[in-house]
């Protein structure tokens, strides 16, 4: 009787807890500020959050890539190059379950930024997106300078994207897939050459949606 009641009263424990954690909001990455401002006539105090600074870019059909083309839209940025032989392939086919799990969702995006703009050109970008079968409606691989690239991704992302002669391919970059909102704040990071943490992330796109539903 006593194995009885603790199952149950765990039963109860997770009937309580999945729901308010579904409908938790995920936290903003980042720093933030905390200012004082003037709204209509009144002083009030506000939190600034980090935010995705400006951007312009070129994506796979030579068509520029702004902020405007994310506006009212969530999106998952990556940052890879088309000849790695690391971990952009296990990163390219879990951005592709991303992709394929949000097809229905107009309201998704995906940017992947080539971290070698030398070689990764709009041509051969057209390529690597028309071998994985995708959109450029849905995802953008995006080219530009090199150094504007590698400053959005250190500076705005939080992500590590440089050249390194002494990596096999010559360049060194995380594997992480960012999770931006409307307001081109991160609301999460999670590693993009792990099943587990991709299913997370997709789950986590449905919270944020349900964010804007409210």
């Amino acid at each position: 009787m006593k194995k009885i009641l603790i199952l149950s009263a765990l039963a109860l424990l997770l009937l309580n807890c999945t729901p308010k954690k579904q409908n938790e909001k995920l936290p903003i990455l980042g720093y933030r500020e905390v200012v004082a401002k003037e709204v209509e006539g009144k002083k009030v105090i506000d939190t600034v959050y980090h935010s995705i600074a400006d951007f312009q870019f070129v994506n796979q059909d030579s068509a520029l890539v702004t902020n405007e083309t994310f506006a009212g839209k969530i999106y998952v940025a990556d940052f890879f190059f088309t000849s790695c032989r690391t971990i952009c392939p296990v990163m390219k086919t879990q951005m592709l379950r991303v992709y394929e799990a949000t097809q229905d969702m107009p309201d998704v995006a995906i940017l992947s930024h080539t971290i070698d703009p030398e070689h990764d050109t709009v041509a051969l970008l057209h390529d690597f997106a028309d071998r994985l079968g995708v959109s450029s409606s849905k995802w953008h691989f995006v080219t530009g300078e090199q150094d504007n690239i590698y400053d959005i991704a250190q500076t705005s992302y939080f992500a590590t994207a440089m050249v390194d002669k002494t990596e096999p391919d010559g360049f060194i970059h995380s594997g992480a897939f960012l999770l931006i909102d409307k307001e081109r704040r991160i609301r999460g990071k999670y590693d993009g050459t792990l099943e587990e943490d991709v299913d997370r992330l997709i789950k986590d796109i449905e919270r944020l949606r349900r964010e804007y539903d409210q």
